[in-house]
């Protein structure tokens, strides 16, 4: 998840996501139109008084609202940094931590698939938060001798008990929340780290996810007779629940598969020249049904030209354009001894359906496409072995349709 970058913080970046610029506002309305009823909670829940009508005057709730708001998500940043500098500290690299709809979300390179690992991280981010909401009570404590009405500013001391209470109270309810058992949240983790003491770490993430979408499932069923946020929560969670669990599997079948297990290689290749010309490129692609081929010079790899790249030149032109006038000659490639679950993940990154495979020298020794991958995938999962196409390639996409490129 992109956004704009605000900063940096032990070595992590920080960003905020366009949907966090939407959210702030919403919840800083939320709070200020029921200061009056929040106010009493907080009142109800802690050991404090908190005098609603010296918080009702002016533009007072919509401050308070603001400054409540902006203090909860300071909270989910530290929560995040709980993870991200645990994860560090196992050697997990954090791409950034991003701000967004739903809270935040720290983006780690690579998935721990320890279970101690896992289950340490996970934990981190509830401890934090639970720590934050025990810093402000303690900071709320601090104001009990202060006679209410005082301080020489809107709402006084009371404005102030408002801030610090709503902050304890929500960040231990969300620390709370955040341990339900429902995979991916914090509480989902640290299920499937327990169930990966006992299970290989595929199985266990396909339980705990199974427990996941059960409870997304509850979820909104509730929110139909209560809130329509939690609808769409058990939405994000049904998603990624069903996304990891996918990912997961991926990984697992991938193990000790290299792209050179699945690329067609270069003397099965079909390729097309510079002068081609675009009518007869796509005339190809009709015939041959392939809508991807590299672009060679004699020996020589110079682009990769897709029935996407040919559908930009208006029929009537495609005499007149050649291929070279079409091509991308930016390329993605990869080795044939990369991991085939990095090559996936390079053309998820890259937006493109098919990597040439080339060599130490430079040279193209191959094709690989997304096709090839999921023939791999379901031949392995048919087959219950990577064996079952290690060592030999797949036959590549040649004669199955693909518009991605």
């Amino acid at each position: 998840m992109r956004g704009i970058k605000i900063g940096t913080a032990f070595g992590i970046p920080i960003r905020l996501n366009w949907t966090f610029l939407l959210v702030l506002p919403f919840f800083a309305f939320l709070i200020g139109q029921d200061i009056s009823m929040i106010a009493s909670t907080i009142g109800g829940a802690l050991p404090v008084t908190i005098d609603v009508e010296n918080l009702s005057g002016g533009s007072l709730p919509w401050v308070l609202g603001l400054a409540s708001a902006l203090g909860l998500f300071v909270g989910v940043l530290l929560h995040e940094f709980g993870h991200s500098l645990v994860a560090m500290r196992y050697g997990y690299e954090i791409d950034s931590i991003t701000l967004w709809l739903l809270g935040g979300l720290a983006s780690f390179t690579e998935f721990p698939e320890d279970w101690r690992h896992e289950f340490w991280i996970a934990i981190a981010g509830p401890v934090v938060s639970i720590l934050v909401g025990v810093g402000c009570y303690a900071l709320l404590l601090l104001t009990s001798g202060i006679p209410s009405g005082s301080l020489g500013f809107p709402g006084g001391i009371d404005a102030v008990r408002f801030v610090f209470g709503y902050l304890a109270v929500l960040n231990v309810v969300l620390a709370v929340f955040n341990m339900l058992p429902a995979f991916p949240m914090d509480g989902g983790r640290v299920l499937r780290a327990l169930l990966a003491r006992n299970a290989p770490h595929a199985e266990a993430t396909q339980r705990a996810a199974a427990i996941g979408k059960a409870f997304a499932f509850v979820l909104a069923i509730v929110g139909l007779f209560s809130n329509w946020f939690l609808i769409f929560l058990a939405l994000f969670i049904y998603i990624a629940a069903s996304g990891e669990a996918q990912q997961t599997t991926l990984n697992a079948a991938f193990e000790g598969v290299t792209v050179a297990d699945v690329m067609t290689p270069a003397p099965e290749l079909d390729v097309v020249t510079e002068e081609t010309t675009v009518a007869e490129l796509i005339d190809r692609m009709f015939r041959e049904r392939h809508t991807g081929f590299p672009v060679m010079d004699g020996e020589v790899l110079v682009g990769m030209v897709t029935l996407e790249d040919a559908r930009g030149v208006a029929e009537v032109e495609r005499d007149a354009y050649r291929v070279e006038d079409v091509m991308e000659v930016d390329l993605v490639t990869v080795s044939p001894d990369t991991e085939a679950m990095d090559a996936l993940q390079t053309m998820q990154r890259n937006g493109v359906g098919r990597l040439p495979v080339v060599d130490g020298d430079g040279d193209l020794v191959g094709l690989v496409s997304r096709t090839d991958l999921m023939t791999a995938f379901n031949v392995i999962r048919n087959s219950g072995r990577p064996t079952a196409v290690t060592g030999r390639a797949l036959g590549g996409d040649r004669g199955v349709p693909s518009v991605e490129r």
